[in-house]
């Protein structure tokens, strides 16, 4: 479907205002659900470790009925937004959770996060097909890293005046724990809201056209399956991580939610400044190449954290492991939508969702078995060398891609 310049800058509009609401709305909840868990709920590390790869297995059973249901709609639009509301949902459900009264309470919580990601599967499936339809091919560089950029330096704000309310605020309660989630619902309101303004022409759908998520077409077709293998390897040595640097922040180096905070402000105002950097260097160079220094630039972010605990020297970390965490949130998106068929992408997009699922539940769970079994120090130093390693693996794709032509990731370019 080619849309009117016209339309594209109006939806490229939408999509900013909608984006920032989510990351509004992301900021004030999904920041603070460890902490909140750990100094209100009195969540174990294992609990930790949950609220990181749980929600994988939801998404996983999801998935299926989502790609079914998105590849059957004519609009995506009304989907994607409804899809939201229930996200969303379950953040006003946790602004109760504390008056509960129940030495399981650190349990419910688990599970409440887990069964959002239910919703928040057929979200993330529905506004990565509906977007790819959007945006031309020709705009997608410079279009999401603006976007990136604009939603970052949104998001770094929200959570900079979140963490300094939080720091005159008692740290065992949960009121203020309370306000965040509410706030962040009212703001996951504004972003259905935005949804429902793009502008979207209803698809001829044809079912016989479209692969399942798991047919062996899917797994035919070299540019993707080369993709997915070197993807999956990334995603695995970068989320076993993730659990362990809220442990390492929160129970070694005892950081408040005030330094929690800036952590995160730091890390997102590093991505700020390079998102377009990011974005021309995509437009310059293939997205292959650009995953080869990614992986090494993040590889050093686990054994850095590790060396000190003093709160400025991991604020100066989070900012240089951010300029990073901008190119990987930009190229692999990119290298996704290069690495699969215009006419089933959403297939595409499902079936790669749905193995990251797998690969996103097990990876904090071998991240936290190896706190347990050894040391923080070894957890660590053990990520590092798993996310080098995945850039010796996108050495290989790149090496590959430039010596086979089917192996072909240009993209045919859309006129306004």
């Amino acid at each position: 479907m080619i849309y009117s310049k016209q339309d594209v800058l109006h939806n490229e509009s939408q999509s900013i205002k909608n984006g920032a609401a989510s990351t509004i709305a992301i900021s004030l909840s999904n920041n603070y659900f460890i902490l909140f868990a750990i100094a209100i709920l009195g969540a174990t590390n294992y609990q930790v470790g949950l609220i990181s790869s749980l929600p994988s297995i939801v998404g996983m059973a999801a998935m299926l009925p989502a790609a079914f249901m998105v590849n059957k709609l004519e609009e995506k639009r009304k989907f994607t937004a409804y899809s939201i509301f229930f996200t969303r949902f379950f953040l006003l459900i946790m602004v109760f959770l504390p008056f509960i009264k129940s030495e399981h309470i650190a349990w419910f919580f688990v599970i409440l996060i887990a069964l959002m990601n239910f919703p928040g599967t057929f979200l993330n499936l529905g506004w990565q097909a509906f977007i790819g339809d959007l945006i031309p091919a020709d705009r997608r560089n410079t279009f999401f890293g603006n976007r990136n950029r604009i939603l970052t330096f949104t998001g770094m704000i929200v959570t900079l005046v979140a963490g300094i309310c939080m720091k005159s605020i008692s740290s065992k309660s949960a009121l203020p724990y309370q306000i965040l989630f509410l706030f962040a619902f009212i703001f996951g309101m504004i972003e259905f809201f935005y949804i429902l303004k793009h502008k979207e022409e209803k698809q001829k759908i044809e079912i016989s056209n479209h692969y399942s998520p798991f047919s062996k077409h899917i797994f035919q077709y070299k540019p993707y399956i080369t993709f997915l293998v070197c993807a999956l390897f990334f995603n695995f040595a970068w989320q076993m991580a993730w659990s362990l640097f809220s442990i390492y922040q929160i129970r070694i180096a005892h950081a408040t939610a005030f330094w929690i905070s800036l952590f995160t402000v730091s890390n997102q105002l590093s991505q700020i400044v390079s998102f377009r950097w990011w974005a021309k260097m995509a437009n310059r160079y293939s997205n292959t190449q650009l995953l080869i220094w990614i992986s090494i630039g993040m590889a050093s972010a686990p054994i850095l954290n590790i060396l000190s605990t003093n709160y400025v020297y991991l604020f100066i970390v989070n900012f240089t492991s951010g300029f990073f965490v901008s190119g990987t949130v930009l190229i692999l998106f990119n290298s996704l939508l290069e690495a699969t068929e215009e006419e089933h992408r959403t297939s595409y997009i499902a079936n790669y969702n749905f193995l990251l699922s797998i690969v996103a539940f097990i990876a904090p769970q071998f991240g936290v078995f190896l706190l347990e079994s050894f040391s923080m120090n070894i957890a660590m130093i053990i990520s590092t060398i798993f996310r080098g390693l995945a850039g010796v693996l996108f050495g290989v794709m790149a090496y590959k891609m430039s010596h086979s032509n089917q192996l072909d990731y240009k993209q045919n370019k859309i006129s306004l």
